[in-house]
C-alpha cells in the first residue's frame, strides 16, 4: 500500500470513528446539561481516533458485517480513553477530607489513587454483572464447541472483554501500579515495568481489537492471537514513547521531551538503554505484522498503520 493509498484510508476511517461518535454524544439538556457540555467538550477535542481505528479494522479483516454493533463499542471504547486522559488532568475535585466519620480514600491513599479506586470499582461492578452472561456463554460453546457464538453471544463476550481490559485488572490496575511507583520513588524492576505497560498503554488496544474480532464472529485462537498482536502494540508504543522523550524533537512531537529523566522516572530506556529498547520495538514489531499475516482477511492498512504508529517520531 502506498503512502497516498494509505493517508486516504487513514482520513477516512478516521472520519468515520468521528461520525460514529458524535451520534452517541449524550444530550446537552436538562439540569445536566453543563455536565453533557464538559463531556461532549472533552469528546470532540480531536486525537488520533486509534482504538476505534483499530477496532475497525479488525472487525473487518475477521469478515464483520454488522455495522451497528461494532460502532456502538468503538464510541465506548473512545469514551474510556478520553475519561482515562481526563482523570490525567485532574488536579483536584471537592477536597473533602472526611466522610461518614473518617478520612476519605484520598486522604489515605492520595488523591490520585482514591480516583483510581472510584474508577475500578465503577468498572469491576459491570465486569462482577457480566460474570452472569458469561456462565451462559459457557454452557453454550460445551454444546457447541465448533459454533460461532451468536449475534447476542458475541455482545456479551465483547463487554466482558472491555470491563476487564478497562478495570482493575486492565487499565486501572496498571494506573495504579504507575502511581504506586511515583510515590515510592524507588527504582522498579523490568518485570514491573513492563506490567505498567501492558495494563495501562496495552490493555485498551488489546480491548480495542479483540473486541473487533469477537463482533465479527472470529474463533476463540483467533482472539488469542489478536490479544497478543495488542499485546505487543501496546508494548512497543509505550517503549517507542520512552524512545522519543529521550531522542524527539518537541517541535515534532508536540510536547516537551526530556521529561522522564527531569523527573526520574523509571522507563524501558534508563532500564536497558537506547539500543536495546529500539532492538526491542524492532522485535515486538516484526511479531505483530507476522500475527497479523496469519489472517485471511484484507488488513494490508491494518499492518501499515500498526507499523507506522510503533515506528512513529511523534
Amino acid at each position: 500500500m502506498d503512502t497516498r493509498e494509505f493517508e486516504s484510508r487513514l482520513k477516512e476511517d478516521t472520519e468515520r470513528a468521528e461520525a460514529v461518535l458524535a451520534r452517541f454524544l449524550p444530550k446537552e439538556t436538562g439540569c445536566q446539561a453543563g455536565l453533557m457540555e464538559a463531556m461532549n467538550y472533552s469528546l470532540i477535542a480531536g486525537g488520533k481516533r486509534l482504538r476505534p481505528i483499530l477496532m475497525w479494522e479488525t472487525y473487518r479483516m475477521c469478515g464483520g458485517g454488522r455495522d451497528r454493533d461494532v460502532e456502538c463499542f468503538m464510541a465506548a471504547i473512545e469514551m474510556i480513553h478520553t475519561y482515562s486522559l481526563v482523570h490525567d488532568d485532574l488536579p483536584a475535585m471537592d477536597n473533602d477530607r472526611y466522610r461518614r466519620g473518617r478520612e476519605t480514600t484520598w486522604c489515605v491513599y492520595g488523591d490520585a489513587m482514591g480516583i483510581l479506586a472510584g474508577d475500578a470499582l465503577l468498572n469491576y461492578a459491570f465486569e462482577t454483572a457480566l460474570g452472569a452472561g458469561n456462565n451462559y456463554l459457557g454452557k453454550a460453546e460445551q454444546e457447541f464447541p465448533e459454533a460461532a457464538l451468536s449475534g447476542a453471544g458475541r455482545v456479551w463476550s465483547a463487554l466482558s472483554v472491555l470491563a476487564v481490559k478497562a478495570g482493575a485488572r486492565g487499565m486501572i490496575g496498571g494506573q495504579a501500579v504507575d502511581v504506586t511507583a511515583e510515590k515510592l520513588q524507588s527504582d522498579i524492576t523490568e518485570r514491573e515495568l513492563v506490567f505498567i505497560h501492558e495494563h495501562k498503554t496495552a490493555a485498551l488496544i488489546q480491548a480495542a481489537m479483540m473486541i473487533g474480532a469477537i463482533l465479527a464472529g472470529a474463533s476463540g485462537s483467533q482472539v488469542a492471537e489478536i490479544e497478543k498482536c495488542a499485546y505487543n502494540i501496546g508494548i512497543a508504543f509505550q517503549i517507542q514513547d520512552d524512545i522519543l522523550d529521550v531522542t524527539g524533537d518537541s517541535r515534532e512531537l508536540g510536547k516537551p521531551v526530556g521529561s522522564d529523566a527531569q523527573n526520574h522516572k523509571q522507563t524501558y530506556v534508563t532500564l536497558k538503554g537506547l539500543e536495546a529498547a529500539g532492538s526491542q520495538v524492532e522485535a515486538l514489531s516484526r511479531e505483530a505484522a507476522a500475527i497479523l499475516d496469519g489472517f485471511e482477511g484484507e488488513h494490508a492498512f491494518l499492518k501499515q498503520l500498526i507499523l507506522n504508529l510503533i515506528h512513529r517520531r511523534k
